[in-house]
């Protein structure tokens, strides 16, 4: 193998598996559920049942044309064929600017965790170590990033599982040795009804919720290093429908059956403390400190693994700096990585020096941009599937159901989301904020994809169909 002669097929069939299973279990759902149940009551499972059918939907569109062209790049290598060159750029960059923000997110809340554990080092110092350990595993091969993200999506797995279990077995009564005078079903009705503050609370819960679930994609920017892509597309975006539904909906059902949506402790400790808290378990905010942490740490090493190959496949497509689409000798794309990591740490300087303004502005100005990437999916679909049709429609392995109607639909969701968002007007990160600076920041980009499509050298025609975006080598 010959540095730069592309990425690797280094990820197994169980890194695969396990990627697309922790990549829908963030972080955002065990510390952001509970302002959700406080905002909705048991109705933020009707929000959670909403996005999670949304994000089917759109994973399902994603699935077809991954599955026929599986690229590094995923929807922005689509988007540049389906709708043109500009889109590609603009999606691509826009995705990894989001990437990179969330690197500084979660490495400041994993050094929170770390600092009240290990007080001699100080926050930014356990954010500089945990950063850089996830660089290093990173730069060793594509293999490493894989092994690293099967045991952290593992651990994160088997504590949902158990939580799920242990929760229904109280509520049913059966669980020996712990506290169930609060556990029933009865929780879902007993204290105000099912929407104790109206119906409306349903799209707020939206609001607050749809953010936990962006990652559910990284499964089809994964498979491009995969030993068979086509079939890993296949597989994660089958299981999409499960996987949603017992790890958002399953637990969130057992926290507002275990105790009432009103319980104070549930805003006091978080949802999933404060419910096995309910139950008597010793040490249960020490437990879910481990799980939170390991889902931080899960979530930094896909993140920055993925801002990384969005970067090689903006690098590979001449939309980025060249040095972006070199590979070592085991298919690590180091300038990539190196980049998105810089960026990650200016990003964590900004939240420890100028936290709400210079941040601020970062975390605001990319907060709608899952939106934006779940629109173009849609978009790209509507024309690719005719693209596929006529080039090679033997490779159309996933089918959106429904197509196009049901493209159109979940498109003009996503719309009517982001004209809700608008309506929000309370805080600093307000719905309307987070929208208006985020079009204002794509708005930029576009403008430039526009003139560097109009005054930048000529490009070289799109593969066909047939043909994989980014080639990858078996090594």
């Amino acid at each position: 193998m010959t540095p730069g002669s592309g990425l690797q097929a280094g990820l197994k069939n169980r890194h695969l598996s396990m990627i697309a299973i922790g990549g829908v279990i963030g972080a955002g759902l065990f510390v952001g559920s509970s302002s959700g149940i406080a905002t909705a009551g048991p109705g933020i499972l009707l929000s959670y049942a909403l996005v999670g059918t949304l994000v089917v939907l759109v994973m399902r569109m994603l699935g077809e044309m991954s599955a026929a062209n599986p690229a590094s790049g995923s929807f922005s290598a689509h988007a540049e064929r389906a709708i043109g060159p500009w889109a590609g750029f603009s999606i691509g960059w826009l995705y990894w600017f989001f990437w990179v923000v969330v690197l500084a997110v979660e490495a400041t809340a994993g050094a929170k965790i770390l600092e009240g554990w290990v007080p001699a080092v100080p926050q930014w110092g356990w954010a500089l170590i945990v950063m850089s350990v996830l660089t290093a595993t990173n730069l060793v091969s594509v293999g490493s990033y894989g092994e690293f993200e099967f045991w952290f999506a593992g651990i994160k797995v088997v504590a949902i599982g158990a939580f799920i279990v242990i929760g229904l077995l109280a509520v049913f009564g059966v669980l020996p040795g712990v506290h169930t005078d609060k556990a029933s079903f009865g929780n879902l009705t007993n204290h105000g009804g099912f929407l104790p503050h109206g119906p409306g609370t349903i799209l707020t819960g939206v609001l607050l919720v749809v953010f936990s679930f962006m990652g559910s994609e990284i499964a089809t920017l994964a498979a491009g290093e995969s030993e068979d892509p086509q079939r890993a597309v296949t597989k994660s975006t089958n299981s999409i429908i499960w996987r949603i539904g017992v790890f958002y909906l399953g637990s969130i059902l057992v926290v507002v059956s275990l105790l009432p949506w009103n319980d104070p402790s549930i805003k006091k400790e978080g949802s999933y403390v404060a419910a096995l808290d309910s139950l008597g378990i010793a040490h249960a905010g020490q437990i879910m400190n481990v799980i939170v942490l390991t889902s931080v740490l899960s979530c930094l090493n896909s993140g920055l693994y993925t801002a990384s190959r969005m970067a090689f496949s903006l690098g590979r497509r001449g939309d980025a700096p060249k040095a972006f689409a070199r590979t070592t000798a085991r298919g690590v794309p180091m300038a990539a990585i190196l980049a998105s990591v810089v960026f990650g740490f200016v990003a964590v300087f900004f939240n420890y020096a100028y936290p709400d303004t210079v941040f601020l502005f970062l975390v605001n100005s990319s907060g709608a941009v899952a939106l934006f990437v779940w629109l173009v999916i849609c978009f790209s679909q509507l024309r690719m599937r005719k693209i596929i049709q006529r080039e090679s429609p033997e490779k159309l392995v996933v089918r959106m159901w429904l197509y196009p109607y049901l493209t159109w639909i979940t498109a003009a969701f996503i719309v009517g989301v982001l004209c809700y968002m608008l309506t929000d007007t309370e805080g600093e990160s307000s719905g309307r904020t987070t929208v208006l600076l985020s079009v204002g920041v794509a708005a930029v980009v576009v403008v430039i994809a526009l003139l560097k499509q109009k005054f930048g050298p000529a490009r070289a025609e799109s593969a066909p169909v047939a043909d994989a975006a980014e080639k990858v080598t078996t090594g």
